[in-house]
């Protein structure tokens, strides 16, 4: 059976302008969602509010991703990501000792590991929302069109290629994509 992980993707620059920090694309993630156990999500604003509403947390950088993709990964490259998140755990998050980290983080990573059912390539998006004082976590998908040709678009290769379906029956936020592509960095249109 292969082995598959997320990756952060980033199809735009946005994701540098609505974080904290910004993961930069190709890194192994999680959903990062522990980060904010002990915070009160009603009373975060802006910035912070965004990673806790939409953000996949990279684990090298310890930065934010609204998108990850589904990836194939080694096993080597999941002891990797595993150690990785184990050290941040220690030495950011103040975990108490080696082993306590490393049991977190193989949790973490098999929870990552978990959304990764679909096809390689897959496109995943993250909402994050606080209901009756429990985080909750919905995912949705973006995979390709039928008939899609990756760069027979103008703006980008992905601006037509996906289309979002949901893997909840509660409708979520919608995002165009497209519409993104056809505004500069600075959010005006081009």
């Amino acid at each position: 059976m292969s082995l598959k992980l997320p990756r952060t993707l980033r199809l735009d620059p946005s994701d540098t302008l609505v974080f904290p920090h910004a993961a930069p694309p190709g890194e192994w993630a999680v959903t990062g969602s522990f980060l904010f156990l002990d915070e009160d999500p009603a009373a975060l604003t802006g910035k912070e509010r965004a990673a806790f509403r939409a953000g996949f947390l990279g684990i090298a950088s310890f930065g934010f991703s609204t998108l990850v993709v589904v990836s194939e990964a080694s096993e080597a490259e999941r002891e990797a990501a595993t150690a990785a998140l184990a050290a941040q755990f220690q030495v950011r998050l103040g975990a108490p000792d080696r082993a306590s980290a490393l049991a977190a983080a193989r949790e973490e990573i098999a929870v990552a590991e978990s959304l990764c059912g679909p096809p390689v390539g897959t496109v995943l998006a993250l909402h994050r929302t606080l209901e009756d004082g429990e985080i909750r976590e919905r995912f949705r998908a973006l995979r390709p069109r039928e008939g899609a040709v990756p760069g027979a678009d103008r703006r980008h290769a992905y601006a037509r290629a996906f289309d979002f379906y949901e893997t909840d029956d509660e409708p979520e936020e919608r995002v165009d994509l497209a519409g993104l592509l056809d505004r500069s960095p600075d959010g005006n249109p081009r």
